[in-house]
């Protein structure tokens, strides 16, 4: 059986003006066409040929010797050629560019973009990208804990966290407890790794480890407090949900770096707010 959009080995079964026909064996009735600009010189029937398998303009089975950035069931990051009336197309490496349906798309797409997609056939037996790549990541990633790694935010769960295709290819999320900042779907993220789960799925983090967070997290509210003259408008007192929003890190990480601030004796806290010891501050 020829195999829609894989790489397979085919071999000549009728050599035509326009072509070579191939299948999987000799009198198989099922055969695809290979276009004659693409046929190896001196092909002859019986010869094997390795080809890419999809659908031409017109829906026709065809095959390729050129090689696509992305076959069934892989996840690669795909460039917007443009987008249409139903979707958007992505520039694959072969003459006809690969279709992403409105329904497959995690955000609206413009041409230039570029994330990763997968591959499937829909239910009209036509390759189309995803870019729900959940389900086509892979689990077998090389990384361990604390390990730096980068990847594409490709869908934010409010229960479960940001989605992250590390390396475009590996399956990892970021818990919610472990969201700061403005993360959006679209974003390329750095982050650590925390764990490395039994099925191989990577749990990140896009803090650091403790200790290192602490002086980044004190530098922050010094910077913060020479931007509002000097004082922050409330303590490590106050609601949780506020120092998130004011700060982007926990009521935790925030008592942690005013600790280390407050030993170092570079502020003083009262119970409203937060102040640079006299002689600091501004001028610094």
């Amino acid at each position: 059986m020829i195999e829609l959009g894989k790489r397979q080995k085919l071999q000549v079964v009728k050599i035509v003006d326009f072509g070579v026909y191939l299948a999987q064996a000799a009198r198989d009735e099922e055969k695809v066409l290979l276009p004659a600009k693409q046929v190896p010189q001196g092909t002859a029937v019986g010869d094997s040929i390795e080809v890419f398998v999809y659908r031409d303009s017109k829906d026709r089975l065809i095959s390729t010797t050129a090689q696509p950035k992305l076959t069934l069931g892989e996840v690669a990051s795909l460039r917007v050629a443009e987008t249409g009336k139903f979707g958007a197309f992505l520039d694959w490496g072969l003459e006809k560019d690969l279709f992403l349906p409105f329904k497959e798309q995690t955000r609206k797409v413009a041409a230039g973009d570029e994330f990763p997609v997968a591959l499937y056939i829909d239910k009209s037996s036509r390759l189309c990208a995803t870019m729900k790549v959940y389900h086509y990541l892979r689990t077998d990633s090389p990384y361990k804990k604390d390990d730096r790694v980068t990847g594409y935010i490709y869908e934010i769960s409010r229960q479960f966290g940001a989605f992250v295709a590390v390396d475009n290819c590996y399956s990892a999320l970021i818990p919610p407890k472990e969201m700061y900042g403005e993360l959006k779907v679209g974003q390329t993220v750095s982050a650590r790794v925390t764990s490395v789960h039994e099925d191989g799925k990577l749990n990140l983090s896009v803090r650091e480890k403790a200790y290192i967070q602490i002086e980044k997290d004190a530098v922050r509210i010094e910077e913060s407090m020479k931007e509002r003259g000097g004082k922050l408008p409330f303590s490590d007192k106050a609601d949780p949900q506020l120092i998130r929003a004011e700060m982007a890190m926990s009521k935790n990480e925030f008592k942690r770096a005013v600790g280390y601030l407050l030993k170092a004796g570079k502020i003083e806290i009262s119970e409203n707010e937060i102040r640079f010891c006299q002689g600091r501050g501004k001028a610094e």
